[in-house]
């Protein structure tokens, strides 16, 4: 039996069906499943993912209203269970409203927070373009085990509120949970357009400290076919699109590998 992700559909989620078509690629059993589906139905699956979008049009501020939905109780229960969860983008930032990452007290409080995009200190809306991030702390997340750390990556944002606030007395517990920074082509850290919202750390991604709760404000739900790169970017991954569409042939792209290790962890976590 294939592991089951369910993908959760927020009013206003707009990224879940290549979120759940990148997941299938992957290997799993994958169904979008509504904000106010009944917990018999949320719990028939192994993990979850919360898609993209501007849930309830990011009034008040991003993800905040979704995070006080019935259905995350459900969900932070499955997180307290061991199950793995991941938000991108406006689901990163739901997890952030919910307390479920950095969560380094274990009670679900508010860490970090997403504000608005800014470039030298001020704000300059949204945030449309390719990126470069790199993996640090591969082996403490169920989503990263098979990077490498320092990997380069590239990969799409699109967001207003993608900047990472962090609570003052967290920043350094914070250094072992990010997942991914932003950086340069080369690996380098730099400001706009390098660090492309003006976050701290130059954190792109960053889990909890059991490593199954990742949030991350790219989009690699958009990386994990080859055919997705576009060529004009600097990455070895649009040299090899090239050589291979010469081929005729399609392969894996740079995230595959976060879909491939969510993927065993389940798997692990269910023998």
């Amino acid at each position: 039996m294939k592991n089951r992700l369910g993908v959760i559909q927020f009013p206003g989620s707009n990224c879940e069906y290549e979120t759940a078509r990148a997941a299938d690629y992957s290997g799993f059993e994958t169904e979008i499943i509504r904000w106010n589906c009944d917990e018999k139905k949320f719990r028939s699956f192994d993990g979850y993912i919360l898609p993209g979008g501007f849930s309830f049009q990011d009034r008040v501020r991003a993800g905040v209203i979704s995070a006080k939905l019935a259905v995350m109780e459900y969900l932070e229960q499955a997180v307290e269970e061991g199950m793995p969860v991941l938000g991108i983008c406006n689901g990163c930032q739901i997890l952030a409203e919910t307390g479920l990452i950095t969560d380094t007290g274990g009670k679900h409080e508010i860490e970090v927070s997403l504000a608005h995009n800014t470039k030298d200190n001020k704000p300059f809306g949204f945030l449309c373009d390719w990126v470069y991030v790199k993996v640090k702390n591969p082996a403490k997340s169920a989503f990263t085990r098979y990077f490498e750390e320092e990997d380069v990556l590239p990969v799409p944002v699109n967001h207003a509120e993608g900047k990472f606030v962090l609570a003052s007395d967290i920043k350094e517990e914070v250094s072992d949970l990010t997942a991914f920074t932003y950086c340069s082509a080369t690996g380098e850290k730099g400001v706009f357009p390098v660090n492309p919202n003006g976050t701290v750390m130059d954190i792109a991604g960053i889990c909890n400290k059991k490593g199954n709760v990742l949030g991350i404000m790219p989009h690699p739900e958009r990386a994990v076919l080859l055919k997705q790169i576009p060529y004009w970017i600097q990455s070895e991954w649009a040299e090899l699109k090239y050589d291979e569409f010469r081929k005729g042939v399609d392969v894996h792209g740079p995230w595959q590998k976060l879909f491939l290790s969510l993927h065993d962890y389940i798997s692990e976590m269910k023998s």
